[in-house]
């Protein structure tokens, strides 16, 4: 904004339309102040609050400086953070600086700031927390799943939680534990914040602090052309072999190479400049060297990292010369581990002039300089004139609503989750199911939460609507922490409790748990009139359960009232019949009195005689005679034998993808695991598939084959590996598991009618089938270009096609772990002689033209592929490059196609992958 003649000025000055962070924004000028003569007072102003979107806000840092036309170097400037709205469009400064100080020299300055009536003020504004993420879920954007982290990074005073990020990204725990480049993360991270800003207010923010641009060209040696081509970059990719500095490996990157011999290309000369530089410069360090003969050998080469470097040298005669190239470092991304595995951390320095700070996991330490540049992978730098604008720190109030609420979120979420109660309920079905010790597994039962001062009348009814169940055919009993570390039922909610709160019970009865756990007794037929469950004094509420040996496992069969004073074995006949066995059938019975302490019942005894009270439980099994190895016959056998295993869906996009713990017995079969996981999701028993999990990272490992014989035990291998929880993987096929395993199960990669992997193909046939039958499954999932044309199926071996296979072979004849594809023959291939490879006659510049169709390549990236003869009956023959476009090839030979990236050389390309 140019001001000149100060003297006749209006009394408010508007200046020009500029825009910022998408929106249009202008300085007002009051040259008397806006309530003050003796000051002036200069604003920032949002044009269009009257066409500004319902809701609208934008949170600014800005900078107001006044400064005299003539000597730049003579200005005074004001800043300030401000959340602009619509009712609120304007901020600033009224009393600016004093109006009589403009037009004279005072201290620090040479000349006045207003000289014969002119100056210039300027505005400097930059938009922050701008993407636009209201309304978004953390756990689906990623956007506002970053905003969210940085916020709490800002206020917080613990760790933060990286949970939201991870969901947002359509990771799960199983993809959480694999192995991601971090540089690919990071472009995909780039990507997804890039299409979520396009057409936004922040659409190219991207590209303007990361993309810079770099010139290739290639000139010719004896002939006066030169070919350029400018192209972006978010990143630079340094080749450190043979570097001892940084700037070594950046003059690496840009030294014009001679293209000779095989590398010869249509001219001679080949070389880079940088043309542009961003505020952002991220270098990429290959640093690991790997033997072309045995692939696992590595060695990490070094490089001398510096704080800083400047960059001028390297950039293009016609770069921006007009700002300062030195880079100061900032941020390091670091790998520890081996190629095939390892660990990601990274190294800031958050503040231009503060301390190195080490991120790894939860654990943030302070390190000294020396500490960052150890395992460097990525390095980040940041140009040293664009570091106050980068670091600049983000007061509270530019932050958007949305996220400032946050912490309002958390403790309104936190209040009314301190006036809701916690009800978990037991019923006879969680318990007729459950195989652990004791009655159930509070993670998988009934959840129901209440108001603390809503009564127990009110929680009756709602949770016998919830269940189905007359109110007046329950009774609710609390379960108490015993002295011995079990929980039992103990206490009936009696009738009088009806109009008593939720809270005062809970505090009266079970005032040293968070939560309050009762069991539901339900009874199916009044005892007299409209009396339905039992007040007599003298009976005692017991649990029963039955073992079977032949299933090796438990059966809840519910709850029994005794008499204090009968004996133990007047009661084995009510046993038979609860499991409808016959009524004289001998039974052995055990109570449950804590983990691992299981003791066998004398029937004569009375149950006072044996103290036992409500609550407790009986374990009864059927005597037998005749035992099947392999198997547990007694119940504290069984007991010792019950382990936890956590379930988890192999693949996230199936459904049902539960995520569940189940006790199992070590000597249960296959079959039996399947049946009660496939309960627990309602589907096939043998449409279930099981794998196992790596012990130290819990991913999936192998696929369990199922077998008659073996056990959890053999599948888990109990009796060598002992983690702190075991986990088993799950699938559900389309086809039964008993079917699928008298198939043969193939993978084709499909390629289309060019040779790009398109699709991986999955394929389930009878072992006895042939390849016509593998190719009609093929074709019943892919889409041809043409009615007319075919397909082929080959086998490839070590980069080359080992075998083409006609259709009559059986599938048998493929091995285990073959390498296939499957591609649409072109239809000039189809009327040619099967046994011939080439064109008979046909000219090798005529075959390039077909190459490059097949390889769907542009023209560009086709003129750096490379052709080499290799002798297909003679692997050892080093294969022989060449150029001669009139070259015939035979039947014999294999066109060995070689596609190098001229920019960055290193011994990677030679492996086979």
């Amino acid at each position: 904004m140019a001001i000149t003649n100060w003297q006749n000025l209006e009394k408010i000055v508007m200046g020009p339309e500029f825009e910022a962070g998408g929106w249009k924004w202008r300085i007002l000028l009051f040259p008397s102040s806006n309530n003050n003569q003796d000051t002036i007072s200069i604003y920032l102003d949002f044009v269009d609050p009257e066409g500004a979107p319902v809701g609208w806000h934008s949170c600014v840092q800005f900078a107001l400086v006044l400064w005299n036309p003539e000597v730049p170097a003579q200005f005074i400037y004001q800043c300030a953070h401000h959340r602009f709205t619509a009712e609120k469009p304007n901020w600033g400064f009224t009393q600016y600086y004093n109006l009589n100080e403009l037009f004279t020299h005072c201290e620090n300055q040479t000349q006045a700031l207003i000289e014969n009536g002119s100056t210039n003020i300027t505005a400097f504004v930059q938009v922050i927390y701008k993407i636009p993420t209201e309304g978004d879920e953390p756990t689906k954007s990623v956007p506002l799943a970053l905003q969210r982290i940085f916020y709490n990074l800002q206020i917080s005073d613990t760790q933060v939680e990286t949970i939201e990020l991870t969901k947002s990204f359509g990771w799960d725990l199983f993809n959480s534990f694999i192995n991601h480049d971090v540089h690919e993360f990071n472009r995909m991270l780039q990507d997804i914040l890039k299409v979520k800003m396009k057409n936004t207010r922040v659409d190219g923010e991207i590209t303007r602090l990361f993309v810079g641009k770099v010139k290739k060209y290639v000139k010719c040696i004896s002939v006066n052309y030169k070919y350029c081509n400018v192209e972006d970059y978010y990143d630079i990719q340094l080749n450190i072999k043979g570097c001892k500095t940084l700037r070594d490996s950046f003059k690496n990157f840009v030294q014009e190479v001679t293209l000779e011999g095989n590398n010869k290309y249509q001219t001679e000369g080949y070389g880079l400049q940088v043309s542009y530089l961003k505020a952002f410069l991220q270098f990429y360090i290959y640093n690991l060297k790997y033997s072309n003969i045995i692939c696992k050998k590595m060695q990490l080469l070094r490089l001398n990292i510096v704080m800083n470097i400047r960059l001028e040298e390297f950039l293009s005669k016609d770069a921006d010369r007009s700002i300062s190239h030195k880079y100061i470092l900032f941020g390091v991304l670091a790998h520890s581990g081996s190629f095939y595995e390892g660990h990601y951390f990274s190294l800031l320095k958050p503040e231009k002039d503060g301390s190195w700070f080490r991120f790894d996991d939860t654990c943030i330490t302070s390190v000294i300089d020396d500490e960052v540049f150890a395992n460097a992978y990525i390095l980040v730098y940041i140009r040293e004139s664009d570091i106050n604008e980068m670091l600049s720190p983000v007061a509270l109030e530019e932050i958007p609503y949305h996220l400032r609420c946050l912490e309002e979120e958390r403790t309104l979420a936190y209040q009314k989750e301190k006036e809701m109660l916690t009800v978990k309920i037991m019923t006879s079905e969680t318990f007729k199911n459950y195989q652990g010790f004791g009655l159930a597994n509070f993670n998988e039962v009934h959840v129901y939460k209440i108001l603390k001062s809503e009564t127990f009348g009110v929680f009756k009814e709602n949770i016998s609507k919830v269940l189905n169940i007359p109110p007046k055919q329950a009774r609710f009993w609390i379960f108490i922490n015993r002295p011995n570390g079990t929980i039992r039922p103990e206490y009936p909610i009696l009738e009088p409790y009806l109009n008593i709160s939720m809270e005062d019970i809970h505090k009266s009865i079970t005032s040293n748990q968070d939560e309050m756990k009762l069991y539901m007794e339900v009874s199916d037929k009044p005892i007299n009139g409209e009396l339905w469950l039992s007040e007599e004094n003298d009976h005692l509420i017991v649990f029963l359960k039955y073992f079977d040996p032949d299933k090796q496992a438990f059966e809840g069969l519910g709850h029994l009232y005794v008499q204090k004073f009968n004996k133990v074995g007047d009661y084995t006949q009510v046993f038979c019949e609860k499991k409808e066995l016959p009524p004289r059938t001998p039974l052995e019975i055990y109570e449950e009195i804590k983990p691992y302490r299981i003791i066998k019942m004398n029937p004569e005894y009375t149950f006072q005689e044996s103290d036992m009270q409500d609550g407790d439980i009986f374990v009864s099994k059927r005597i037998q005679k005749h035992k099947v190895a392999r198997r547990c016959w007694n119940i504290p056998d069984f007991h010792e034998s019950l382990i936890i295993v956590s379930f988890k869906p192999k693949f996230k996009n199936q459904e049902p993808s539960l995520k569940f713990d189940l006790v199992l017995g070590e000597k249960w079969t296959y079959d039996m695991i399947a049946e009660a996981v496939a309960t627990r999701l309602s589907v096939n028993t043998f449409k279930l598939r099981f794998t196992t999990a790596f012990s130290t990272t819990g991913i999936p490992k192998s696929i369990i084959k199922r077998s008659i014989n073996q056990t959890l035990s053999d599948m888990l291998k109990i009796a060598y590996l002992k983690p702190s929880i075991y986990v088993l993987y799950y699938e559900i096929l389309d086809i039964n598991i008993v079917e699928l395993e008298t198939q043969r199960s193939l993978e084709v990669s499909w390629l289309g009618n060019t040779v790009k992997e398109k699709q991986v193909i999955c394929i389930h046939l009878q072992k006895n089938a042939i390849i016509n039958e593998l190719l009609k499954e093929i074709l019943k999932k892919v889409s041809l270009s043409s009615p007319n044309s075919r397909i082929r199926l080959f086998e490839v071996r070590h980069n080359k096609i080992h075998k083409d296979y006609t259709g009559t072979e059986s599938i048998g004849s493929i091995q285990e772990f073959a390498t296939l594809y499957a591609e649409e023959i072109p239809l000039d291939e189809i009327a040619i002689n099967q046994y011939d490879r080439i064109f008979k006659g046909e000219k090798f510049v005529d075959t390039k033209v077909r190459l490059q169709q097949r390889l769907d390549m542009n023209e560009k990236g086709f003129s750096k592929v490379k052709f080499a003869i290799i002798h297909g009956t003679t692997s050892y023959i080093k294969p022989k490059y060449f150029d001669d476009e009139k070259k015939k090839l035979s039947n014999d030979d294999y066109l060995g196609l070689d596609y190098t990236n001229e920019l960055v050389e290193f011994e990677m390309q030679n492996l086979l992958i």
